[in-house]
């Protein structure tokens, strides 16, 4: 019976060679080509890829402190927790969630789903997901194990296992800093009393029953490697059953990282009996590489996120680590493998994008606009006759189709079936309401365009299904604008009891104006921190996807990071529209929705607490 590794390169091969059969004789657009408008492979299809992956990315027994098979790499996803330090990335409780569910259909092993010490609405948000995607059992017994971040502070570890506790499989993942600079500067703390908090950290996350606890030196590779000796053998005897070694400012390079990882694991006592991680940051560009010198040295966790996105430069790319180890794993990695279904790449890449508003670069490896793209002559030749002269993936593998086997165009007389049909064979399986409310759209948006496109659908997911929950929606818009005068707009919106108000605005531009209209009726003081816009697709028809950031005025909450950071949290909307100035003001209706729900959110775990802490008060009294 062939490996797991070389099922998964034969059904590269086969897609590779079927998707060349499909499209081989389809011309090539001269000059910027979507290869992926060409290749012309249905919804049937991609649910044949996905069930291929089900079948082949078999997963182990979960067991902390150890993997059975040595050559299985378990995937921990910190999106939602070193993701969402990321300026600008603010998430909804609502959001997260979402997120959390598609990082489960992915398949990854451990959710890092926050940091829940850092606010109420934190500590919700984590125990949401533990109680809903942490007891979500699918029929093979795959389960996420959640997990939460945590200082070494009593506080901080009984917040933890008090909002991952309610998971089928829960997690403590406890750090402190070990190098010198940060033990002198930042901590103001001995290497003795660094050693005893993380032992003391370790005993009393065993003493509240968490059974899983992860534990990090940070800024590990700039530490004295006697030192993260000692560190690590005295948490492993407290009860660590995994230690990650972060490279928290991207400081080390992939032979040193390698070279510490195959250190720790050979000259760390006890070092045996748990699983070694990894967690790099990006500074250098090098997060994705440091990671995998960490697997082949011998580590069994790598920690990363969707896009990469993180602290300052960024984490290790999810998507490029698993599509590395699923391509090069079996030659060049000794059979290293995953469990992660890279037929859900795509559509969680799209999804953390439009959530945290942070931007892919086009040349994003794996899920960049122009990952499979060709514009050389030279390479499209070789693309008409054979993909694999270009592409070492196919788009398919990781959940990309970009047209329809029965060669349907879509237009103002298409029904909802081959809407739908199209989204699913773009990955998006949606709710009845949440197609009814695409379609709607797209029966708008087909009125003014002859053709929708895949970048149309796509946008349409983004300003439709990707949002917070709505509160205000846009109704109407109409602006006067020119030379002649001071331009203008009248907006009519609808508000969270249903009532629709209207508002009129002035401003120094069509934008500016509508933003005041809407400031009007829904009464929320913001700054607008930024602003832009892209074409989706091509032709004085194309839709726009705009973006805007806004940060409340005269804001008193403020977020903290798990290294004890204060920062104002911004909120991010889109919206896209075939009108630029309609799609602004859907995305700063976005903003505002999201601005408006945290802190709703917020205030009402506060209450809560505040009553919650007056009835203990009251008991206390009583006794």
């Amino acid at each position: 019976m062939p490996c797991a590794a070389q099922t998964n390169k034969s059904l590269h091969a086969s897609l590779l060679a079927a998707k060349s059969r499909l499209s081989a004789k389809l011309p090539v657009p001269v000059g910027k080509s979507y290869t992926r408008n060409v290749c012309r492979v249905s919804a049937s299809a991609l649910d044949a890829v996905e069930k291929a992956q089900a079948q082949t990315k078999t997963r182990p027994e979960y067991i902390p402190d150890r993997i059975e098979d040595p050559s299985y790499v378990r995937i921990f996803d910190t999106t939602l927790r070193d993701g969402e330090q990321s300026p600008g990335a603010t998430l909804t409780s609502k959001e997260k969630l979402d997120i959390a569910r598609q990082l489960s259909k992915l398949g990854v092993d451990i959710i890092e789903a926050g940091f829940p010490v850092a606010s109420p609405d934190d500590f919700e948000a984590v125990r949401g997901i533990a109680m809903d995607v942490g007891n979500a059992v699918d029929e093979d017994g795959y389960v996420p194990v959640i997990c939460g971040l945590s200082r070494t502070k009593q506080r901080d570890l009984d917040a933890a296992w008090d909002a991952v506790k309610h998971a089928k499989r829960p997690r403590v993942h406890v750090f402190i800093a070990t190098s010198p600079i940060h033990m002198q500067y930042k901590l103001k703390m001995t290497p003795d009393q660094v050693v005893d908090n993380a032992v003391k950290a370790i005993q009393h996350l065993k003493s509240r029953g968490c059974h899983d606890i992860e534990f990090s030196p940070e800024d590990a590779s700039r530490s004295d490697i006697d030192f993260l000796y000692r560190v690590l053998s005295e948490v492993i005897i407290a009860g660590a059953t995994t230690i990650n070694i972060p490279d928290t400012t991207g400081w080390a390079l992939p032979h040193e990282f390698a070279n510490l990882i195959g250190k720790i694991k050979a000259e760390t006592p006890g070092a045996e009996n748990v699983v070694i991680s990894t967690h790099c940051q990006n500074d250098l560009g090098l997060a994705t590489a440091n990671s995998l010198a960490g697997a082949a040295a011998g580590a069994r966790q790598l920690e990363c996120t969707i896009n990469g996105i993180g602290e300052r430069a960024g984490n290790a790319s999810l998507e490029e680590i698993v599509m590395a180890i699923d391509l090069r794993g079996a030659d060049q990695m000794g059979g290293l493998r995953t469990g992660i279904r890279p037929v859900h790449i795509a559509s969680a890449s799209k999804m953390v994008t439009d959530f945290s508003g942070m931007p892919i670069q086009p040349h994003k490896a794996i899920v960049g606009a122009n990952a499979f793209q060709h514009a050389s002559g030279v390479h499209q030749d070789g693309m008409m006759k054979n993909k694999s002269t270009y592409e070492i993936m196919s788009p398919e593998y990781i959940g990309l189709t970009r047209a329809d086997e029965s060669g349907i165009v879509l237009g103002k007389l298409s029904g909802q079936a081959a809407v739908t049909s199209r989204l699913k064979g773009l990955g998006y399986t949606l709710t009845k309401q949440q197609m009814a409310d695409i379609f709607v759209r797209f029966k708008d948006v087909a009125d003014k365009k002859k053709e929708i496109t895949d970048d149309d659908l796509l946008a349409l997911i983004t300003d439709e299904v990707n949002q917070p929950v709505t509160l205000w929606s846009l109704l109407d818009l109409q602006v006067v604008c020119g030379t002649m005068g001071l331009p203008s707009a009248t907006v009519r919106l609808k508000g969270p009891d249903g009532q629709e108000s209207i508002g009129i605005g002035m401003g120094t531009g069509p934008v500016d104006a509508a933003y005041k209209a809407i400031d009007s009726i829904v009464k929320v003081q913001v700054d607008l921190v930024d602003y832009g816009m892209n074409s989706v697709s091509q032709g004085i028809d194309a839709m726009a996807i705009t973006r805007v950031v806004i940060r409340p005025v005269g804001q008193t909450k403020q977020g903290v990071t798990p290294q004890g950071r204060q920062f104002q949290r911004v909120f991010s909307g889109n919206g896209a529209d075939e009108d630029v100035v309609v799609g602004s003001a859907r995305a700063y209706i976005s903003a505002l929705n999201k601005l408006i729900s945290y802190n709703s959110a917020s205030n009402q775990v506060s209450s809560g607490q505040e009553a919650g802490n007056g009835a203990h008060a009251q008991q206390r009294v009583a006794v």
